[in-house]
């Protein structure tokens, strides 16, 4: 790197400085670098930069070395347009390795952050094959599938979460500010009818202990946080939502996309079957897979096949089995689970859809059977009153 100053042993009988020295094998490093590039740099290398940018910065990398430009002058043409400034951070680093003549596959490994194994791994595979275009270009293809899916399982579990909160609220609101204002027309309240009295007595729980539920959804959030950093509740967490109503569906099928899409692309890159399905295992994103795909990476290890391994396992679909058994035997393996990954991306696509679609009506039932009681419950004194007036 050109942050460094390389000193000779010449240089070293000449009385240069051993301050901030490495030495390694007779040969002496100072780090010239202060401590707030030091400090910064190590805050970049764990950052991580936005999916698009990175989609186009393969893209426009692969397009440039593709036109014969050398890939230093690539990385530093795009370094010098680059507007995120994390990005731009890296690209200059790029730039500083590649003038010492390290690839562009240690240059991503720098950054563990913002460039997984998979990237790693492919690039390397394009560098050895002297494809470096074609592995950039269907990288950029790959992270832009998996991110689109990956965005579609956040979007199917957020908006009706976020739905649940926004009709929560309003609740609260009403049961805390709208119904103690209602309710203080009775003066008796010994002689109301069972539901007012229901309602009376959650809104005066709700108005006197706010602050208890909010402490109770915060601890118990906390809890839930603290309990999947562990390795047992990390995998159950998984596991229950691997089970949940139509929601388990969708995460299935977007975790099998992921394995499918990643795992066809380091294949087509050359990288071993055993190494790939390591790296594989980190990206699925889900603790059950994770651990079901290392077994199945010993499995490989001991000469089994993969369909073999798989065959009736509930985590991976006859219908995937299958297709991986022909691509096997066909020796297209990468060609046949790029359309497994293909078909689940459909299905995932036609599932949220029709989620969308259900989840309105049964929100607007849940909040007309919540507004009816509270209406009920404070007409139907009234109406009593009325009815005591009337026949007086």
């Amino acid at each position: 790197m050109s942050d460094f100053i390389i000193l000779d042993e010449e240089k070293k009988e000449a009385g240069s400085s051993g301050i901030g020295e490495n030495v390694d094998d007779g040969i002496r490093t100072i780090d010239t670098r202060t401590m707030m590039e030091k400090i910064n740099d190590f805050l970049i290398s764990f950052q991580k930069i936005k999916t698009p940018e990175k989609v186009v910065f393969y893209r426009l990398l692969s397009t440039m070395t593709n036109a014969g430009m050398s890939l230093l002058k690539s990385v530093q043409v795009l370094e010098k347009q680059e507007k995120s400034p994390i990005l731009k951070k890296i690209l200059w680093r790029f730039g500083e390795e590649l003038k010492e003549w390290k690839s562009l596959s240690d240059c991503l490994a720098l950054f563990p952050g913002s460039f997984d194994d998979a990237e790693v791994w492919m690039v390397r595979s394009g560098e050895k094959t002297g494809k470096l275009n074609d592995a950039l270009l269907q990288l950029a293809n790959q992270i832009e599938k998996v991110a689109s899916i990956s965005w579609k399982l956040k979007s199917a579990l957020i908006y009706p979460a976020m739905i649940m909160v926004v009709v929560i609220g309003v609740i609260f609101v009403m049961m805390t500010m709208v119904v103690p204002k209602l309710l203080e027309i009775f003066d008796n309240k010994s002689d109301l009818p069972a539901s007012t009295k229901i309602l009376i007595s959650i809104s005066d729980a709700m108005t006197a202990y706010w602050y208890l539920f909010i402490l109770w959804a915060v601890v118990i959030y906390v809890a839930v946080v603290l309990w999947k950093k562990t390795p047992g509740g990390r995998y159950n967490f998984d596991y229950i939502l691997l089970k949940l109503p139509v929601f388990g569906t969708i995460i299935q099928k977007v975790v099998l996309s992921k394995f499918s899409r990643i795992l066809s692309g380091l294949i087509a890159s050359g990288v071993s079957i055993v190494e790939s399905m390591r790296i594989v295992s980190d990206a699925v994103g889900n603790e059950v897979y994770r651990q079901r795909i290392l077994l199945l990476s010993e499995d490989v290890k001991q000469g089994m096949k993969i369909w073999e391994s798989l065959d009736t396992d509930e985590l991976f679909p006859d219908m995937m089995v299958q297709m991986i058994q022909v691509g096997e035997q066909t020796a297209k393996l990468d060609q046949t689970i790029i359309k497994v990954a293909d078909f689940y991306d459909e299905q995932v696509d036609n599932v949220i859809g029709s989620i969308n679609k259900l989840l309105e009506p049964f929100i607007i039932v849940f909040l007309a059977v919540v507004v009816g009681f509270i209406a009920v419950a404070i007409m139907q004194p009234i109406m009593n009153l009325a009815d005591t007036i009337s026949n007086s």
